[in-house]
C-alpha cells in the first residue's frame, strides 16, 4: 500500500509533530507499506525562519518528502495556502500512485486534501493531533471565542465531517468532538507512542555522565522539547531558587528551543550556571543528557490545549526509565497515574511544583522509585509502542475506503478488502 501523508512540517525540522510523523511512517513501513510525506507551504516558512533552503523534494529522517512552494500574492493567505496544497497533491498523484491520502492537523491541510481526494477518487483520512486554534490562543495570535478562533473551530469540524474517516491522538480530543455532536464510533483513537528500539532503559542515574557534561552532583532536573508559553518553563525557572534551598546542588537542564527561548534565557540569567540551555539535540546527544537526570519535569499550564492533548515527552521519559513530575492537566493525566507511574502536581502552583521536584529527586536517589520506574516503562513499551500501531492504521484505511465506496457507489478497492 502507498500512503500520501499531508503534513504541516517534517524532518529535518525538529518538533513533537515531526517525531510523531516519523513514528507513523515507521509503523507503516513495518506493515510493508510505502508512506510518502507531502508538506504544505508552512514547512517552507518554518525553514525560512531557520535560514534554510527548501528543495522541491528530499529525503529526511530516511523518508521521502515532497514540498509545496510558499507562493506570494493573490488570494488571502489561508486560501492561497490551501490552493497551493491542493495543486501539489494533484501533481504528486499524477506523478505517482497512491491508495489513500492521510491528512494531519491542522484543518488547513485537511480541507484541500479532501477536495483533492474527491477529484482523484481516493479515500481521505484526517488525523487531529491538536486544535490549532487553541495553540494560537497561547501564542497570542487568537482570542478564545473570537471570530477567527470560531472560524478555525468550524474548519476543524468541516474537515472531520467531510473526511472519509477521522482519527484523534487522545481521549481529550475525542471527548471534545463528541460533545460537539460527532458520533464516538466516527473517531478512531491513534494514541502517541514511541519506538522501543530508540528508547533503551538508561538504568540508574549516571554520575559520570553528569560529570562529563559539567553538571556537578545535582540533583539535575530536565525538560526536553519545544519552548512554548504553555509548557510553563518560566514557572520551572522561577521555582528553582526554592528547590535549591532544599537541594543546594540542584540544576536545571533545558533541552530544545522555540519562541520563548530568549525570554527564558533572560529570566534564567540571574541564576547563572544553575540553568543550562543546550539548544536542540540529536537523539544520541539527548540520551546522554537524560542519563544524567534525576527527574524530568513537565510544568504545563492549564488551558484548553493542554487539557485536551497528550504530549510525547512523558512517554519518552518513562521509556528511558526516568521519573516524571508533571502538572495535572488533562493531557498528562491520560498518560500518568499519580504515585504509580509518575508524580502529578496542581498546574500553576509553584509551591506544589517545588515540593514535587524535591520529593522526586530524594525518592529517586533513595531507591524508593524503582518499582514506579519499572511499572511506567513496562506500560509504555506494552501499550505505546509504534510497532503495534500498524493494524490500527489498516483498520482506519479500510473504513475510509468503505465509506468512500458507499458515498460514490464505486467498487471497494482490492487493498481495502485485504485489510478487512
Amino acid at each position: 500500500m502507498r500512503v500520501l501523508h499531508v503534513l504541516d512540517h517534517s524532518a529535518p525540522l525538529q518538533s513533537g509533530y515531526v517525531t510523531r510523523s516519523l513514528g507513523v511512517f515507521a509503523a507503516q513501513e513495518a506493515m510493508g507499506w510505502t508512506p510518502v510525506g507531502l508538506t504544505t507551504p508552512r514547512h517552507e516558512r518554518a525553514l525560512r525562519r531557520a535560514a534554510a533552503a527548501a528543495p522541491r523534494e528530499e529525503r529526511a529522517g530516511g523518508r521521502r518528502f515532497l514540498r509545496t512552494p510558499d507562493s506570494r500574492g493573490g488570494f488571502p493567505a489561508l486560501l492561497r495556502e490551501m490552493s497551493a496544497s491542493y495543486r501539489r497533491i494533484l501533481q504528486a498523484a499524477s506523478e505517482d500512485s497512491f491508495d489513500v491520502i492521510h491528512a494531519h492537523s491542522p484543518a488547513l491541510n485537511a480541507l484541500p486534501t479532501i477536495q483533492a481526494g474527491r477529484r482523484l477518487g481516493l479515500p481521505v483520512v484526517y488525523e487531529i493531533r491538536a486544535f490549532w486554534e487553541d495553540a494560537a490562543v497561547d501564542s497570542g495570535r487568537l482570542r478564545e471565542g473570537g471570530l477567527r478562533w470560531r472560524l478555525q473551530r468550524r474548519m476543524e469540524e468541516a474537515a472531520v465531517r467531510s473526511s472519509d474517516a477521522a482519527a484523534v491522538i487522545c481521549e481529550g480530543l475525542k471527548s471534545d468532538l463528541v460533545a460537539r455532536g460527532f458520533a464516538p464510533e466516527r473517531l478512531t483513537l491513534l494514541p502517541n507512542a514511541v519506538r522501543a528500539a530508540d528508547f533503551p532503559s538508561l538504568g540508574p542515574r549516571d554520575p559520570e555522565a553528569a560529570a562529563a557534561l559539567g553538571l556537578g552532583a545535582g540533583p539535575i532536573f530536565g525538560f526536553a522539547g519545544s519552548f512554548y508559553a504553555y509548557e510553563g518553563l518560566d514557572l520551572l525557572i522561577e521555582a528553582l531558587p526554592e528547590v535549591r534551598q532544599a537541594l543546594p546542588g540542584a540544576r536545571l537542564l533545558l533541552m530544545g528551543g522555540g519562541p520563548e527561548e530568549e525570554a527564558l534565557r533572560r529570566l534564567a540569567a540571574p541564576l547563572g550556571e544553575a540553568v543550562v540551555f543546550t539548544g536542540r539535540l540529536a537523539r544520541e546527544e539527548l540520551r546522554r543528557r537524560f542519563a544524567a537526570l534525576d527527574a524530568v519535569v513537565l510544568p504545563r499550564r492549564a488551558m484548553r490545549l493542554t487539557h485536551l492533548t497528550t504530549p510525547l515527552k512523558p512517554l519518552e521519559a518513562m521509556a528511558l526509565g526516568r521519573p516524571v513530575a508533571a502538572s495535572d492537566v488533562g493531557g498528562h493525566k491520560e498518560l500518568i497515574r499519580d504515585g504509580e507511574t509518575g508524580r502529578l502536581f496542581p498546574a500553576g502552583d509553584r509551591a506544589a511544583l517545588v515540593a514535587a521536584m524535591v520529593e522526586t529527586a530524594r525518592d529517586w536517589r533513595s531507591g524508593a522509585l524503582e518499582a514506579q520506574i519499572e511499572t511506567a516503562r513496562a506500560e509504555v513499551l506494552r501499550e505505546r509502542d509504534w510497532a503495534a500501531a500498524g493494524p490500527r492504521y489498516a483498520a482506519l484505511y479500510a473504513e475510509a475506503a468503505r465509506r468512500r465506496a458507499a458515498r460514490t457507489k464505486a467498487p471497494l478497492p482490492a487493498w481495502a478488502s485485504s485489510l478487512g
